[in-house]
């Protein structure tokens, strides 16, 4: 995309009018759709006919443009003013929605979102990335960048969800952690770790959802999850396109192929056995058709819950080990994986308290 077509946020570019060069085509069509004369100035016949066909001729055009996406260009699509955010879809899936503010330290970060709601017959913690709609909104909540409260926020809100056996739901939007002063100043990598070091633990389901963006520990800082979807055109990657280019070539200009060598699309992770499920978006992509592409979400939500619901908590806990530490296993080599390594009898516990429990048996 033309330089002057672009803004740039903390870690990438995304388009100003939302319009992939690829879809010229389709916004020509829409035109001709929007010009068609009104039923009472001409034959109702003529006037269908004629839609039916604009309309025919537009989604043969998006599944072509839309079956063929290169990776870069996945990366704008995952990107899209117009694709549906957080509250998009807490407005739609989410009855009942309450929000919980604050972190019990510092403050509220309105890059990350928390409340308790009802998706399906499902009362859940719902844990998401707000990345915002309005320029005003973004620059407000930082892009989707979270800072050290929004992590903390997020954990004691899963945390209280574990108390009550409440399922915790996390939507991940996100271009990374918030990379300024004042957030490595009050411990952003600390938090992230927090974050990681915890989520094993709960004991309750949890579902992640990636419906645009995931970048880096910013996403995974609520991605641990028993279960781990994408939306068709999101994206999920260790760094940003632009960000490999710059440490690798010193500069953006390579994106492009950083795109591809990063294997970043829903369609390379689910084949490397990194997430579980891609869910499919409309024709055209969630930014033409926002209600279905959430209502896709709701169905996996409610689906996966539902199965995840009836595994006796500590024999799904097993589970979440075991599967976090196949993460990976598609890149070792034979006979070095650690998969079959056996699960502990508890839940992943601190270092320290592992050590006084070696130490407590050893003496009895």
């Amino acid at each position: 995309m033309d330089q002057d077509r672009r803004a740039w946020g903390a870690f990438g570019s995304f388009s100003l009018n939302g319009e992939l060069p690829r879809e010229k085509r389709l916004k020509h069509i829409e035109a001709q759709i929007a010009k068609l004369p009104s039923p009472n100035g001409s034959p109702e016949q003529d006037r269908s006919r004629r839609l039916a066909e604009l309309q025919s001729h537009w989604l043969k055009e998006a599944r072509r443009i839309y079956g063929t996406l290169e990776p870069w260009e996945t990366v704008f699509v995952a990107r899209h003013p117009r694709r549906p955010v957080f509250y998009d879809y807490v407005g739609q899936i989410a009855h009942d929605f309450c929000e919980l503010h604050g972190d019990g330290l510092a403050g509220d970060d309105p890059a990350i979102v928390t409340g308790l709601g009802r998706i399906g017959d499902h009362g859940v913690m719902i844990v998401g990335q707000n990345r915002g709609r309005r320029l005003d909104e973004r620059v407000s909540c930082r892009f989707g960048c979270a800072q050290p409260e929004g992590y903390r926020k997020a954990l004691a809100k899963m945390q209280l969800a574990a108390k009550y056996g409440i399922p915790i739901v996390s939507l991940i939007d996100t271009p990374g952690a918030y990379p300024g002063m004042e957030s490595e100043q009050r411990g952003i990598a600390r938090a992230i770790a927090k974050n990681l070091a915890a989520m094993p633990n709960l004991r309750v389901p949890i579902v992640s959802v990636v419906i645009g963006e995931g970048g880096s520990g910013g996403a995974l800082g609520i991605a641990v999850s028993d279960r781990l979807a994408m939306l068709e055109h999101s994206i999920f990657s260790v760094i940003s396109p632009e960000g490999c280019s710059a440490i690798l070539w010193k500069t953006s200009a390579q994106a492009k192929e950083a795109a591809a060598a990063l294997k970043m699309r829903a369609a390379d992770l689910l084949e490397m056995g990194l997430i579980d499920e891609m869910i499919a978006e409309p024709v055209g992509g969630a930014h033409h058709h926002p209600a279905e592409a959430i209502a896709a979400v709701e169905r996996y939500v409610i689906r996966t819950l539902d199965e995840l619901k009836r595994v006796p908590i500590d024999e799904l806990l097993e589970q979440r080990y075991r599967r976090l530490r196949a993460l990976g296993s598609a890149f070792e080599q034979e006979g070095s994986s650690f998969t079959d390594l056996p699960a502990p009898h508890r839940p992943i516990t601190a270092p320290g308290a592992r050590k006084k429990a070696e130490i407590a048996a050893q003496a009895s």
